[in-house]
């Protein structure tokens, strides 16, 4: 297997076998599971009183903290609907794509749906009119901003200076270079660095990795707005998109996992990836000790997506007139002056552009509050069609992964145990992608190979069947599918 190849490592062992094999399918099938990054939703499990209406929201995670002071106030107040109900609200912190995905399979039914930006909800109201031959939100138009918070790439400083921040505009080109360049960083003074790793979320869950896909796609087209399918599919669109993406180590589930880990693991495991300004800020501020040099938001020249997390009442059956009022009553609460203000202490640009910025939007935090719609272009969104595109030549483009599945296949494993672990390992087959690499090893007191390897495309099915032969026949492996590891 070539050493530069992204390598995820599933071991399948007792009594950690079904549990490690279905944490890999949640990261895969992630839209299934729209709990906050924590795990947990927050005060939804409270109890109601008697004669409230609740009003849940499912709302981007970029505005966690923000959301639940708000919301916090907003409970605090006994604020009641005409027909004298008291409301409260709870808010769900989700992805934007994964809570898209539960809306439209049934697994949830908010009330009110804030997304990480607008390309969210003109992918919803299309799969809905497809589906029910109405719109999921009646009038777009209605869902009001409530941030503007830019789409950044997140560097450490030292690096960040070498390519000239925060004086020298950088932008997605400057990325396409770093990552191209057959001497990396030593061709900025700095060969103790190596190649250029970068990383981003999975752009089928995350808003943010989406609008990098997107972002990267227009820079590469020179443009800022109109983007075509015929742009997409040409040929320096394509190279241009797929040198960052080769430079790409690890994809992650959401920006702020890859955050997590840059903090844990330092430069050696990422060099930069694409988040929101608010992140930087954060980091810098709550892991101030734990991070080997601070991180900072370079803003692409070339234009990025100003993301403004619309607030949206759905127009859906479950939505009754009662909850529409409490709902109203919510949203002109939220976008007050009073509670906009409070966004720019979590880091968040206000919607309101009369509200003022100051720390933590400032350098000492690693974000440069010059930077602004006007300097920075802000990128059109593109139409439904256009994202489906720019998400195939992702999936195109990306780099491949070699998976290697550890399959314990010792005494203690008989029955249930066996069975649930090969079924496992067989839902986690179906969810890569046909490029990706797969080799099966089940052991006991030796390692084995499972025939064959190669491309899931490829061996797929074969080991799939061989697998399932695991649990219903004494032979074993070593005597009928397998060679010596």
């Amino acid at each position: 297997m070539k050493s530069n190849r992204t390598t995820l490592v599933f071991f399948v062992i007792v009594g950690l076998a079904v549990c490690i094999v279905l944490a890999g399918l949640i990261t895969q099938t992630l839209p299934k599971f729209i709990a906050s990054p924590g795990g947990t939703p927050p005060a939804a499990a409270t109890p109601l009183p008697k004669g409230a209406v609740a009003i849940e929201i499912h709302s981007s995670n970029t505005k966690e903290h923000w959301l639940d002071e708000v919301v916090e106030d907003f409970n605090s107040r006994g604020f009641t609907t005409s027909g004298g109900q008291t409301i409260i609200v709870q808010a769900f912190h989700v992805t934007s794509g994964g809570s898209y995905n539960a809306i439209m399979e049934g697994e949830i039914q908010p009330i009110i749906w804030s997304p990480g930006s607008r390309i969210w909800v003109n992918k919803a109201n299309q799969t809905w009119r497809d589906r029910t031959g109405r719109p999921l939100i009646a009038n777009p138009e209605a869902c009001p901003a409530t941030i503007q918070v830019p789409l950044v790439i997140g560097m450490w400083r030292p690096m960040a200076e070498a390519l000239g921040w925060p004086n020298k505009p950088l932008g997605w080109k400057d990325m396409a270079d770093l990552a191209t360049h057959p001497e990396g960083w030593a061709a900025y003074g700095h060969p103790e660095w190596g190649r250029f790793k970068f990383g981003h979320a999975h752009p089928d869950f995350s808003n943010s990795a989406m609008l990098s896909m997107i972002s990267e796609v227009y820079s590469a087209a020179g443009k800022a707005a109109g983007l075509t399918v015929e742009d997409i599919k040409s040929q320096p669109v394509r190279d241009n998109v797929g040198a960052v993406e080769q430079a790409i180590v690890h994809y992650g589930k959401w920006d702020k996992w890859i955050l997590d880990k840059m903090v844990e693991r330092g430069p050696e495991y990422l060099h930069a990836t694409t988040t929101y300004e608010n992140n930087v800020v954060d980091y810098n501020r709550q892991h101030a000790d734990e991070l080997r040099f601070p991180l900072v938001a370079i803003y692409p020249r070339d234009g990025t997506f100003w993301v403004d997390n619309p607030l949206c009442i759905l127009d859906a059956d479950w939505v009754t007139d009662e909850q529409r009022e409490a709902a109203v009553k919510f949203r002109d609460f939220f976008l007050s002056p009073e509670q906009q203000g409070k966004a720019v202490q979590w880091a968040l640009r206000p919607a309101d552009s009369n509200i003022g910025l100051g720390e933590p939007i400032d350098l000492a935090h690693g974000a440069v509050p010059s930077m602004t719609p006007d300097n920075v272009p802000p990128l059109e969104e593109p139409s439904d069609e256009v994202v489906g595109y720019v998400s195939e030549l992702w999936h195109e483009v990306k780099k491949k992964a070699v998976c290697v599945v550890l399959l314990d296949r010792s005494g203690s494993m008989k029955g249930t145990k066996i069975k649930a672990a090969v079924e496992g390992v067989n839902l986690f087959i179906d969810q890569m992608n046909p490029d990706d690499q797969i080799i099966v090893v089940p052991f006991n007191d030796r390692i084995i190979e499972l025939r064959p390897a190669g491309a899931v495309g490829e061996v797929g099915e074969s080991l799939k069947y061989i697998s399932l032969s695991l649990h219903t026949s004494r032979l074993s492996a070593e005597e009928r599918f397998a060679r010596p590891a």
